[in-house]
């Protein structure tokens, strides 16, 4: 059996780069795969690690045997069955949301629910806020209070501008060495940003609708890139939603940082921080050591709501 990784899936068929000389075989799935305890929509994600044999090198295709156990994985759920989840990705060392807050708004509830699905997995995150250079003055101000917020609670931010040039290449530094999972929604200049950095990709990039204010989706599936030796770069789909999967509700404050700091405070020991007296949550939040963005994502969060903001 050869080893290989998948660095393309587009349904039933894999893209997997064996491992001894990175040649590209499409391959085929034998039998059922399945993670222990999740329903999921896709069997195998891009960045797994597979053991496969040749079915016709004429052909150049294969037969996926095994899957290796993951280090980790990203879920969101499944688009069209809403009982299953959906594998972003496999075996990522970070992942990096790009937004905008104009032209398209990249609503703080959507980063929110990214970085929630990220820490779940135990995933470090970093925030790139791109086109800066089409921000006002106003949007530069909200800006700066929003990236503040979010590095004080831990989370990496970046200012990025593929036409001033502004903070690309600590973008290109940020990905070095690593495998990392790129997200954003559509419209935010993902595929410009990395061929910006990797020219040689030549990944498709579209115009936002000025009439919708959002972008055109250019990816229809996930795919790994290698920049150079080491660093591995998996393009998402645009995301339009993330909704959680399997967080039960006195769990998902342990997945906000600020929330996990308070972890014990609280006078009752199952308390989801909405009305329950003597919660250390709610005292933080009047006091201002907690965003009201930030709880209020919780909120909305707590009771299933917001999953396409």
């Amino acid at each position: 059996m050869k080893k290989g990784l998948i660095i393309r899936s587009t349904g039933s068929w894999y893209e997997v780069r064996e491992a001894s000389d990175g040649h590209v075989w499409r391959c085929r799935l034998k039998g059922i795969f399945k993670i222990k305890g999740l329903q999921t929509s896709n069997p195998l994600a891009v960045g797994d690690r597979v053991l496969f044999e040749m079915e016709d090198e004429n052909e150049n295709t294969g037969i996926i045997l095994e899957i290796e156990p993951r280090e980790n994985y990203i879920i969101r759920k499944s688009v069209h069955k809403t009982a299953q989840a959906h594998i972003l990705a496999a075996n990522v060392d970070q992942a990096v949301l790009i937004v905008t807050l104009d032209f398209p708004r990249t609503s703080l509830g959507f980063v929110d629910r990214f970085l929630v699905t990220a820490e779940s997995f135990r995933i470090p995150s970093t925030v790139v806020f791109n086109k800066q250079d089409i921000l006002s003055e106003g949007f530069r101000e909200e800006q700066k209070a929003i990236t503040a917020m979010y590095r004080r609670i831990g989370y990496g931010t970046l200012l990025t501008s593929t036409v001033s040039g502004e903070g690309v290449g600590a973008f290109q530094e940020l990905l070095l060495g690593k495998v990392s999972l790129l997200a954003g929604h559509s419209g935010v200049g993902k595929s410009t940003l990395v061929n910006t950095i990797a020219p040689g990709l030549n990944l498709r990039t579209t115009e936002v609708s000025t009439f919708a204010n959002k972008g055109v989706h250019t990816t229809t599936f996930a795919e790994m890139f290698e920049l150079s030796p080491g660093t591995f770069l998996i393009d998402t789909p645009g995301i339009k939603e993330l909704g959680l999967i399997d967080i039960e509700k006195e769990e998902l404050g342990h997945f906000f940082p600020e929330m996990r700091d308070l972890l014990g405070q609280c006078r009752f020991h199952n308390c989801v921080h909405v009305n329950e007296p003597g919660c250390a949550v709610q005292a933080a939040v009047e006091a201002g050591d907690i965003a009201p963005s930030r709880y209020l994502s919780y909120l909305s969060m707590l009771d299933g709501s917001d999953n396409r903001r």
